[in-house]
């Protein structure tokens, strides 16, 4: 990778529109949230024992409020970058909504409060966790990895993954290897999910200046990449319905959808080059990426709530 530093922005300048309240909640990233709120949802629904409802619906409020948090400081702190990236260019800051110093205050304010609330009221092994997360989010990946290496997403993809186990902590007090595979599933979705979209997008990152794999290992080994973490990917999405976490819905919904999934995967693998086949390839995976996620920890809170779960 090159260490030349991608085109920098004023991002503390006046802002010229006065912010609305659509800008400050694109700050939180709410589909981002939404996933989070879902499989720290399932995390507590797998969990033994029962929650009282108020406590588990604060949980939930709070574990969003970190994911939101995390929201705001990454743009914050990505704001020069989020600037020359036509993805990102909308985004609150770059597009003078909001300043900078105020995304900041908004992240720090949700995070210290989302912690402590979570900690106070649930218990504080949930609220380490949370505070861990926004931590290595932020830290780790935004800060360190995002911008030195192009296994950012690899390693930094596991922030997106302690939901579950917040989750089955809020409800249990502890951590165990229950909300460790639904950990997994995820950790090991994030890449192929996200070299998808970056290979869409890798124009922005060779001009933002971030060493994402297809910039710096180039398509074709991306692919292969994509590919290997999907053969992964299909098996380990299976496994909940043998130890008792999912039952025969979920088995079917996990053995179709991580068969979509592979086949996403293999089409992308053959479709290579820029031409419209090759993106649409692309498009269509990283679509599927989406609902496979959403179906597997869905069907998960369907069948604990109709009682199918390790039936």
């Amino acid at each position: 990778m090159s260490d030349t530093a991608p085109p920098t922005v004023d991002i503390n300048a006046t802002v010229a529109n006065e912010a609305e309240l659509s800008d400050y909640w694109a700050l939180l990233k709410p589909r981002v949230m939404s996933l989070a709120i879902l499989t720290a949802l399932a995390g507590m629904v797998i969990a033994p024992g029962s929650m009282h409802p108020v406590i588990a619906g604060c949980a939930l409020i709070f574990i969003a409020m970190g994911a939101g948090a995390s929201g705001a400081l990454n743009m914050w702190y990505d704001a020069d970058i989020d600037a020359v990236m036509a993805r990102t260019a909308t985004r609150p800051i770059p597009r003078g909504k909001v300043p900078a110093d105020e995304a900041l205050a908004m992240g720090v304010v949700l995070g210290v409060g989302s912690v402590m609330g979570l900690g106070v009221l649930v218990n504080w092994v949930a609220g380490a966790l949370l505070g861990m997360t926004i931590l290595y989010y932020i830290v780790f990946y935004t800060m360190y990895l995002k911008r030195r290496t192009p296994q950012n997403i690899v390693i930094g993809g596991a922030a997106g993954a302690f939901p579950p186990m917040i989750g089955w902590a809020a409800a249990t007090g502890s951590v165990s290897w229950e909300s460790v595979l639904l950990f997994l599933i995820i950790f090991v979705w994030t890449p192929p999910h996200f070299w998808a979209l970056a290979l869409l997008r890798v124009k922005d990152y060779e001009r933002a200046g971030i060493p994402m794999l297809p910039v710096t290992a180039g398509a074709d080994e991306t692919r292969r990449q994509i590919l290997i973490y999907s053969i992964l990917m299909a098996p380990i999405g299976v496994l909940p319905a043998f130890v008792g976490i999912g039952g025969w819905l979920y088995l079917a919904v996990s053995l179709v959808g991580g068969a979509a999934f592979l086949y996403g995967a293999i089409r992308a693998y053959i479709d290579r080059g820029e031409d419209q086949r090759a993106m649409s390839s692309l498009r269509r995976l990283f679509v599927i990426s989406i609902f496979y996620l959403f179906a597997l920890f869905g069907v998960i809170l369907v069948e604990h709530a109709v009682g199918l779960a390790g039936s």
